[in-house]
């Protein structure tokens, strides 16, 4: 009996739909910063093999999600090109800049990735083996637009201002990054699953902010070279796109890339999503993570909601975004029941 994400992501329409969380492995989870003390920092933990399986394997054993999420970062990319990444604890990632031509010749060339990135595809292998047999194993990278606004900013920035800057003044330079990170982007992704990774997801969580022919340009293109590489070294793995925030371009994002899921954010209406996303395969999403913070009979009904709004087509059931910090792990598990009981 094949496993139920890789089922949904084949397209069938199944009773319960499968259930995995963004960001399932966690602050939210005590055993999670009970590991990552052990590891000293966040980069240590993503690079400590051991300790990586081991914190993606908590919610697992603790809620039975049907898939594992392989604990790393996006920004592991940026470094194994040879930018300088770092985390300042309560404000998050910082890198070393791309702005101009040397930053840009400074980096290294995409296949030099992998003695970088090296023991994340150990995780993978310790997954494989570890994981229960029914739990489908997740691989990802962040897309290119979104893992260049960390480079070209250094940071996290809330409107992507510095990317749009560089787009605007410096077109070639701009499209030079694009198009590094999306080589190195296959190559990660093609060795995640080489190790183990049964489906790979790419997260364009800032694809929001490109509107128009941009969206198209450096959302929707740079996705469609992925997959096209990944299926034609890959074929049976299916790959879910998430351009975070996409809003209207939610519609036709599957037909236009290759992806075989959509997964959407909590901006977006189940009902209009089943209508004019999921009539083009898989969808996943989208319950607000602010449930799983609030809980109570809202959580209940907005689950169910979800699960009738996508009930007619191949649906995984899952978070709008990651979960978040503060979210109480009890509402994790009255969230799974509310989905499995609806």
């Amino acid at each position: 009996m094949a496993k139920k994400l890789m089922r949904a992501l084949a397209g069938e329409v199944q009773h319960t739909p499968p259930i995995w969380m963004m960001r399932q492995a966690g602050r939210y989870l005590p055993e999670y910063r009970a590991t990552r003390a052990q590891a000293g920092d966040f980069l240590s933990l993503c690079y400590n093999p051991d300790l990586a399986a081991e914190v993606t394997l908590q919610p697992i054993r603790r809620y039975g999600f049907d898939a594992a999420i392989l604990f790393a970062d996006i920004l592991l990319v940026p470094q194994a090109l040879g930018a300088d990444l770092w985390f300042v604890t309560g404000e998050g990632p910082r890198l070393s800049t791309v702005t101009a031509q040397a930053d840009f010749d400074a980096l290294k060339p995409a296949g030099a990735i992998h003695e970088t990135l090296a023991p994340v595809y150990e995780t993978l292998r310790i997954l494989t083996r570890e994981l229960p047999q029914e739990t489908a194993l997740i691989g990802f990278a962040g897309a290119p637009w979104t893992v260049a606004t960390y480079m070209i900013a250094g940071r996290g920035t809330p409107d992507q201002a510095p990317a749009h800057a560089l787009k605007a003044e410096n077109r070639a330079l701009f499209e030079a990054l694009l198009d590094r990170i999306t080589e190195a982007t296959i190559l990660y992704l093609s060795a995640q699953i080489e190790a183990g990774a049964e489906v790979v997801k790419l997260f364009d969580s800032w694809a929001g902010s490109l509107k128009g022919a941009d969206f198209d340009t450096y959302a929707v293109a740079p996705a469609k070279r992925i997959i096209a590489a990944l299926k034609a070294r890959h074929p049976g793995v299916p790959i879910i796109a998430f351009p975070r925030e996409a809003g209207p371009a939610y519609e036709g994002f599957a037909r236009a890339t290759g992806a075989d899921c959509v997964a959407l954010d909590n901006s977006v209406d189940a009902a209009w999503a089943a209508a004019h996303v999921q009539k083009d395969g898989c969808v996943q999403g989208n319950l607000a993570p602010g449930h799983m913070v609030t809980g109570g009979p809202e959580l209940d009904a907005a689950a169910r909601a979800i699960v009738e709004a996508f009930r007619g087509g191949p649906h995984i059931f899952n978070l709008g975004h990651g979960i978040t910090p503060d979210a109480d792990p009890d509402n994790v598990q009255r969230m799974i029941d509310a989905v499995r009981s609806a």
